[in-house]
């Protein structure tokens, strides 16, 4: 059953599984910055693919949610309880870039919000569109998802500055009980990576390459020298997939050894990359990934890294999703020197909610906002971003590009 209010009905999830209503009450922070440029284009957007994909029999009831410097300066507080509460209630929220506070407090509001739920699956996917200006010959052989766990390795936030009484604390631990070779004086800083994330992470990348098509999970990971966690990370996921997925995924050893180097119909390959070769991969041949599954700090660095290849961060999507709770966001920062100018790129947070509309199974819709956004770019009336690099560009405001979207939606 569903929970009502006045506007719309709240979305469940029971038994592993989302129960969308036809009129959804999902979050809406806006964010600083250019934020509320970039959410007022994407509202428009996404209201208006669901009204021409249903006919009005469905509809998003937005509820507007505050978090950041809006938050603080009406609440006194950068992440409210109240949309907390709000989130937990709704299960889905869309969100724009948001200010991390300076001189302490919550060191990202993001990774706050990623603890508080348990948004353990960052997901990016990367894919070109066409007549994006990008640093590539061959853009297009780009179309990978990343699934980066969140929760864990480096944003676990377990550091201690140099000479503090925990650095020194621990240091001496290291050295007189582990005669670990730690300088007196250092910065100390702890990396866990526990069997239960790494499963959970590489099981969610699985179950989407199932789900979606896809044919490949490239677990990337730095296992050759931190052998007891990242490598750690890739054996977990080995031994997951073999008891969990024992018809569906064979190992590259497997592909070569039992079925001779022919891909069987219907099987998804796990294999596993040292990250700094992947990086290389990426570049040189990229049509040979699919999905890939990393530790925190590897996939901070190949996600924006794969935007890079087919435009940059400002035509990026991005979600972090839990059990129960996911939260779809645009990728970049708040650009504050553009803040209020109706200037900036919305794309990055309309694809995102593309996204949303995907994982809520309102697939119809998503498509219409991605056919739309790419027939708009290929018609060069586009953001500065993109006209000043763009042969023939013509420049047009954030909320002129989201008209044209929707007017392009056919």
């Amino acid at each position: 059953m569903t929970t009502k209010n006045l506007q719309g009905e709240f979305i469940t999830f029971t038994d592993g599984e989302y129960n969308i209503p036809d009129n959804p009450i999902v979050g809406a922070i806006a964010g600083d910055g250019i934020g509320p440029d970039i959410w007022s284009a994407t509202k428009m957007v996404l209201d208006a693919a669901v009204e021409k994909a249903y006919a009005g029999k469905r509809k998003i009831c937005w509820q507007s949610l505050v978090a950041g410097e809006a938050a603080f300066a009406e609440t006194g507080a950068y992440l409210p309880e109240t949309t907390l509460e709000a989130i937990k209630k709704q299960r889905i929220a869309i969100k724009g870039p948001l200010s991390t506070p300076t001189g302490g407090g919550i060191r990202s509001l993001n990774v706050a919000l990623r603890h508080h739920f348990d948004l353990y699956a960052c997901i990016r996917p990367v894919r070109y569109y066409e007549g994006v200006p990008n640093p590539m010959k061959r853009p297009g052989d780009l179309d990978v998802v990343i699934f980066r766990e969140n929760t864990e390795d480096v944003y676990a936030g377990l550091e201690w500055p140099a000479g503090s009484d925990e650095a020194e604390a621990l240091g001496d631990y290291l050295r007189e009980k582990l005669q670990a070779k730690v300088r007196p004086g250092s910065a100390l800083g702890i990396k866990p990576m526990s069997p239960e994330g790494s499963k959970r992470l590489i099981r969610a990348a699985i179950e989407y390459a199932i789900n979606n098509g896809r044919r490949m999970v490239t677990m990337v990971h730095k296992g050759n020298i931190m052998k007891f966690t990242e490598g750690a990370f890739c054996q977990w996921g080995y031994d997951m997939a073999k008891a969990e997925f024992p018809d569906q995924v064979i190992t590259e050893d497997e592909l070569v050894t039992k079925y001779q180097g022919e891909w069987p119909p219907g099987k998804i390959i796990l294999n596993d990359r040292i990250a700094d070769a992947m990086f290389q991969q990426l570049l040189l041949r990229p049509s040979e990934y699919d999905v890939l599954a990393t530790p925190n700090l590897n996939g901070d660095y190949l996600s924006d890294a794969c935007a890079a290849q087919v435009g940059g961060l400002g035509i990026a999507p991005g979600a972090n999703v839990g059990d129960g709770i996911a939260i779809f966001e645009a990728t970049h920062g708040t650009a504050p020197k553009y803040a209020g100018l109706d200037k900036v790129n919305p794309g990055s947070l309309i694809l995102s909610g593309k996204m949303m509309l995907d994982f809520m199974g309102w697939n119809e819709a998503g498509e219409l906002v991605e056919k739309a956004l790419q027939k708009t770019i290929l018609g060069r009336q586009v953001t500065y971003d993109l006209a000043r690099q763009m042969e023939g560009g013509e420049e047009v405001s954030c909320s002129t590009f989201g008209k044209l979207i929707v007017e392009a939606m056919v």
